[in-house]
């Protein structure tokens, strides 16, 4: 067994214009502490038109599955960290610390550790949530909203 399994998959928009609003990128995933989640891409539309961009760690296999991790960013003003259990969203995480630059690209990257998930933007660690639910139970990962996506890659270490 590859302890090192490495998905990469070059994402295509779904729209022909920079008004990119609905999902981009859902991909099956089995993560595990070792895994990651590297996310390239950058904000479709300026920071005046309040953009935003979401990714979900689902725990079953649809939109309404509990959700494991969920980050979700408005550009230019707050980062929000999250989860979904039972239908019901917890005590969210938020931070003004702003990483992303408009009109810039950038690169979020997930970390699963053996108890947070670690968030690095452009290399350097700025956000973190304690495992509220195991990341074993993570079914599939999803980005939407107004972001152009250059690549997703799901890094998993098998057991």
């Amino acid at each position: 067994m590859d302890h090192n399994v490495r998905r990469q998959l070059e994402v295509l928009r779904n729209s022909k214009d920079d008004s990119v609003t609905g999902v981009l990128y859902t991909w099956h995933v089995s993560l595990s502490p070792g895994s990651s989640v590297t996310i390239r891409g950058k904000p479709a539309i300026s920071f005046s038109k309040n953009p935003e961009t979401q990714v979900d760690f689902h725990t079953g296999t649809d939109e309404n599955s509990d959700i494991a991790f969920h980050f979700q960013v408005y550009f230019g003003i707050s980062v929000k960290i999250n989860n979904r259990q039972n239908g019901s969203w917890n005590c969210e995480v938020a931070s003004s610390e702003m990483p992303f630059v408009e009109d810039q690209p950038f690169e979020l990257h997930t970390s699963v550790l053996q108890n947070e998930y670690q968030v690095t933007v452009n290399g350097q660690k700025y956000y973190s949530l304690a495992h509220r639910l195991p990341p074993q139970s993570v079914k599939f990962v999803q980005v939407w909203r107004e972001v152009s996506l250059s690549s997703v890659c799901v890094c998993q270490r098998g057991m």
